[in-house]
């Protein structure tokens, strides 16, 4: 099984998504800004991701103030699901984050 953890809106999202169904996998999609992470998740996420999780080049982090970004990487991702780094791919239960080469190879497409 593979689920995409990611933004409708996001282009690398719906890169991913197309090059993986045209790899013969059937991703299933959750969009975080419509439907949040649970703690739980996003805790998991954060074990095996580290803090590349956290997109500290996106705009929501440029609106945050210093005091805002100093907070925990898991109360910043909860309150802001679109600071998440995209797309999260869970193949099977092993984690890969983002969409470059390594990745793109990993899934053989």
């Amino acid at each position: 099984m593979v689920k995409l953890y990611g933004i409708k809106a996001c282009d690398t999202c719906r890169k991913a998504l197309k090059s993986l169904e045209a790899g013969g996998f059937a991703p299933e999609f959750h969009d975080v800004r419509e439907a949040p992470l649970s703690g739980e998740t996003l805790e998991a996420f954060l074990n095996v991701l580290g803090s590349d999780l956290l997109n500290t080049r996106s705009t929501t982090w440029r609106s945050l103030s210093e005091e805002e970004r100093a907070q925990e990487p898991l109360t910043l991702l909860q309150a802001h699901p679109t600071l998440m780094k995209r797309p999260v791919i869970d193949h099977d239960g092993t984690l890969t984050l983002g969409w470059g080469k390594p990745v793109q190879a990993a899934f053989g497409v």
